[in-house]
């Protein structure tokens, strides 16, 4: 019996394919700037964790990318989504809902064959308080950062970080 290997981060394509799939829509995916929270830039934290509930991995999207996949999900008008990035500043509570979709099924780019099986432990909605410790992990370095844009709904960054 072979010793699970670590997790590694998720190619682009299957980023990709796998948003496209999900809110049924061609999204179109470039390399971008590292998603990092401020006062003036809320992002959603997704905690993703092991069987031993260690955090292995995490998805930050800034307010763009959390309101359009949400929304594109859940077949929410693209002017609500607009709106909540636009004016609102923070999303609708069936908007978060939606986004709670999105990032448990983007769980599935973290389990290959191989790695530790991970799942989505909590997700925290744009502006949300994170813990010390998981704040201190959104910088690392193990990183893939990308910017994304939903056809009809808009543009944002997302950033997947291995602890």
């Amino acid at each position: 019996m072979t010793a699970p290997t670590e997790v590694k981060l998720p190619a682009v394509k299957d980023i990709r394919d796998m948003l496209t799939g999900l809110v049924g829509k061609p999204v179109t995916v470039a390399p971008g700037a590292p998603v990092t929270p401020t006062p003036e830039r809320p992002v959603s934290v997704a905690v993703y964790v092991d069987p031993q509930m260690n955090v292995n991995s995490l998805c930050l999207m800034d307010l763009g990318a959390s309101a359009y996949t949400g929304s594109a999900l859940a077949l929410l008008p693209p002017g609500g989504a607009q709106d909540a990035v636009e004016e609102d500043g923070e999303l609708s509570g069936m908007q978060v809902e939606a986004l709670y979709e999105v990032v448990n099924v983007l769980s599935a780019l973290f389990n290959v064959p191989g790695a530790p099986h991970s799942k989505l432990h909590k997700l925290y909605a744009p502006g949300e308080e994170v813990p010390g410790d998981l704040a201190g992990m959104l910088s690392a370095f193990n990183r893939v950062d990308l910017d994304i844009e939903i056809p009809t709904y808009g543009k944002g960054s997302l950033s997947f970080v291995i602890p």
